[in-house]
């Protein structure tokens, strides 16, 4: 919860001056049992009316006083914690969007979330609660003890007594829950994990028949996290009988004590009254600190949820002497030098001035910097590249090693998990390759900055993804600067024209939420032509055509050779008829690259290529 303070530092105004006005309120409130004494002593007891109404008027003042306190202490407290809650979010959100697809994939979409919704709202809770009542209530309850001691010091010791007692089962219940707590929010990631899954994925359970299946599944998981808070619950709720008992049975002592002295001569009637009421007062605080807590404490369980995230950091970390700009292919030896700078002068630094050294350590990079850099055409070299996920047993991709010129079209095909997919994402650094080089335009991608690298690329995911708005709106997704003639354009080339022309309603027809209110074959279109509409350096289409129909998917193709020989495009498929026009075509299985050529020339020497155009053929 420490780290999470700092988004409190524009509010300290507010988490000053709202414990100060309960404080104030709290001072007033423990001179009432005295007034009241004071109105039974000289006022009832003389019969002097004069003196009850006036210090009647002194208990309305003393009410309004603290009401008035009591909600300029709300004000604050409410402003405080809404605007931590709006910074905490803001800054959790902008820290996952900073995370790499390997630390999205670990956690889990669900598991963040929780983070972002209810867990925030419980801190914000607990931050609201802090504010107004982790002062005044202690102070009440100290407060109302040192004035019963004024009262009368012999029945003073009850509350001596007692409020030790109370304060065991109040933190005693705390020790207990707190890692409770933390367990319901885990659990709770899982049930809505599988509630996201179900109404993401309805359609397959319901074409399998799978709803009473997944109900039974749903009701499991529920079932348990109803049962742990339960469980937490009965913890939590002997806090207040308990506090009741101890209370009343310190009042029953009071009273007892209090009516021994009386009789005695001892004590007034009104001294009694007023260690009652300075004993109900107690009481009332410390079922309100017992609420404080429970809130507390689940806004502490839920605090370290949220800090593990921001504990988890971005697997992509840059170059420190990152490519800003779009380096310039000129053909000299300078563009090698370039890529291989920054690790040469730390060989150098590392070896302490000895140059051999540093020659050594930057040696493989400078050699295939220069060896780019005979070559101006070469945009993309995969160099013996292997990848494999974090927490995998096996590599995903193994020795990848083929050039991409520019303006070349190259296509990329395989099985099922062959591969095809870890592949293209390694250009945009969507994961970090585990062994080799990778080189666009002559230097290494992990030396780029990270915007400079993707403003290079363009891709279109395998998953057809829009967003709720217009037309215009997913397509400047691509290019925020893009005019309606730059993004009808796009949508020509991407076959998608037809589909804003036919409903009428142009570049401001309406998307739904995920593109639902489309069919899969539009959804596709519409997101190529948010590649397009960049015009891109590299073009990736992942198997973005496969809802395509084929006089559409070859239109397409067709389309693309206008682009120009300024654009690499890449193009994965499972279709050999998708590629077939391809410069050169990349074959994979399972992780390797089992052949590298012309359709023609794949078709004589490669057995898994002939393998899927044979049976594409045939179907």
């Amino acid at each position: 919860m420490k780290k999470l303070l700092v988004y409190l530092n524009d509010y300290k105004k507010e988490t000053i001056l709202g414990p100060l006005f309960k404080l104030t309120e709290a001072s007033f409130e423990l001179f009432v049992p005295l007034v009241m004494a004071s109105i039974i002593d000289k006022g009832i007891a003389t019969q002097d009316r004069p003196y009850i109404v006036r210090m009647g008027l002194v208990l309305l003042a003393l009410a309004a006083i603290g009401l008035t306190c009591a909600i300029t202490a709300q004000y604050f407290a409410a402003k405080a914690s809404v605007g931590f809650a709006t910074k905490l979010r803001s800054a959790l959100f902008k820290h996952i969007q900073s995370l790499s697809f390997t630390e999205l994939d670990n956690n889990g979409t669900s598991s963040f979330i929780t983070r972002m919704t209810s867990d925030i709202n419980q801190v914000q809770n607990g931050v609201n609660l802090f504010i107004r009542l982790l002062l005044r209530s202690p102070f009440i309850v100290v407060g109302a003890m040192v004035m019963a001691f004024t009262v009368d010091a012999k029945a003073a010791l009850i509350f001596v007594v007692a409020i030790p007692l109370m304060a065991i089962v109040v933190f005693g219940v705390m020790a207990v829950s707190i890692p409770l707590y933390r367990k319901v929010q885990a659990m709770l990631d899982k049930v809505l994990g599988i509630t996201r899954e179900n109404l993401t994925g309805i359609r397959v359970i319901r074409a399998f028949n799978k709803e009473n299946d997944e109900i039974a599944r749903f009701d499991e998981e529920n079932e348990r996290l109803t049962d742990l808070q339960k469980f937490v619950g009965r913890i939590s709720a002997v806090m207040n009988p308990v506090t009741y008992i101890i209370v009343n049975a310190a009042t029953m002592a009071i009273l007892w004590t209090g009516a021994v002295r009386v009789d005695a001569g001892i004590i007034t009637q009104g001294a009694v009254i007023a260690l009652v009421n300075y004993m109900s007062q107690i009481l009332v605080e410390l079922v309100k600190l017992a609420n404080l807590i429970i809130t507390v404490n689940k806004a502490l369980a839920c605090a370290d949820r949220i800090e593990s995230v921001f504990e988890i950091r971005p697997g992509m970390e840059g170059s420190p002497a990152a490519v800003s700009e779009n380096p310039e292919s000129d053909g000299t030896e300078a563009l090698g030098k370039k890529a291989a700078g920054g690790t040469e002068t730390l060989g150098k630094k590392t070896a302490g001035g000895t140059e051999a050294l540093g020659k050594k350590t930057a040696g493989g990079t400078e050699a295939l910097g220069k060896k780019a850099a005979e070559n101006s055409d070469d945009k993309v070299v995969f160099d013996h590249v292997s990848m494999m996920y974090h927490g995998a047993g096996a590599v995903s991709l193994s020795d990848i090693s083929f050039t991409a010129k520019k303006g070349e079209t190259i296509g990329i095909i395989g099985g099922t998990g062959a591969g095809k997919t870890t592949l293209v994402s390694l250009m945009p650094r969507f994961y970090d390759i585990s062994d080799g080089q990778l080189l666009i335009d002559g230097i290494s991608v992990r030396d780029y900055d990270i915007d400079t690298l993707r403003s290079k690329i363009g891709i279109v995911m395998q998953k057809a993804v829009l967003f709720k708005g217009t037309v215009r709106d997913n397509i400047k997704w691509g290019n925020p600067d893009a005019d309606d003639d730059a993004i009808y354009e796009a949508l020509r080339l991407a076959q998608a024209k037809e589909i804003v022309d036919k409903k009428g309603e142009g570049l401001d027809l309406r998307i739904e939420q995920g593109g639902r209110n489309l069919s899969g074959g539009q959804r596709q279109r519409l997101t190529i032509a948010r590649a397009l509409v960049r015009k891109p350096e590299i073009l990736i289409l992942d198997d973005s055509s496969s809802a395509l129909d084929y006089a559409t998917d070859a239109a397409l193709r067709r389309a693309l050779k206008e682009i120009g020989r300024d654009t690499t495009i890449f193009i994965v498929s499972q279709r050999t008829s998708s590629i077939a026009h391809a410069d050169r075509i990349v074959v994979l299985d399972d992780g390797e690259c089992v052949g590298l050529g012309t359709h023609e020339e794949l078709l004589e020497g490669c057995s898994v290529y002939q393998e899927i155009h044979r049976i594409e053929v045939k179907a």
